[in-house]
């Protein structure tokens, strides 16, 4: 989803207490007070591809409708920092400056490209990462791309959603969530439609 909205504007080894660092911090996130809060706002099709299969948005362009909220802005203003796949970081490197310059960006990558003031390219785990961003100190991380998405969710990491369903089916496509292999529960807490057909679905994790 901010991809169009840019546009228009190896598990952790260590052991804690006995626990793998990512069963502690699963264990203790509820306890503790100071936790990071990791959430997705993505848009997908109708049968839940987030891109066409050479990574075209148009199928978004064509949905979205001028003077809809969808709800980014105000969620992305409360948001701390932004961690994202290098797939999305080039989709939207060439925007300058970046529409979120005054947040910390964190890529997740293995091929670091040229450095950008405000970007840190990283090889974390997912429970590496949160225990960085809980270290210092951030309230709320903005989690995007898709692979980057299905890890965190894998990890059981991500607290909450915002799903945006445009009214298209595309019939192939990169998937919105890759194969996970370990289920979660979820809460609908909200549902919005527009007049586009473009539905908000936001979802928090229940266990």
């Amino acid at each position: 989803m901010p991809d169009l909205f840019w546009r228009q504007a190896a598990q952790a080894g260590c052991s804690v207490a006995g626990l793998t660092s990512l069963e502690h911090l699963r264990r203790t996130r509820n306890r503790s007070q100071h936790m990071t809060r990791l959430s997705v706002f993505i848009a997908s099709s109708l049968d839940g591809y987030i891109a066409t299969i050479d990574d075209k948005l148009d199928f978004l362009d064509e949905a979205v409708v001028e003077g809809e909220d969808y709800g980014y802005h105000s969620f992305i203003a409360d948001v701390d920092a932004l961690a994202m796949g290098r797939g999305t970081y080039d989709f939207i490197a060439g925007i300058d400056p970046l529409p979120f310059e005054d947040r910390q960006v964190y890529v997740f990558t293995s091929r670091p490209p040229q450095p950008r003031p405000g970007v840190e390219f990283v090889q974390w785990t997912p429970a590496e990462a949160l225990a960085h961003w809980n270290e210092r100190g951030l309230g709320h991380v903005y989690v995007d791309g898709g692979n980057l998405i299905s890890s965190f969710l894998a990890a059981g990491l991500i607290d909450d959603m915002l799903l945006t369903t445009a009214p298209v089916l595309l019939g192939n496509g990169r998937p919105l969530f890759n194969p996970i292999e370990s289920s979660s529960k979820w809460k609908l807490d909200d549902v919005q439609q527009f007049p586009s057909g473009m539905v908000n679905r936001r979802y928090s994790r229940t266990g």
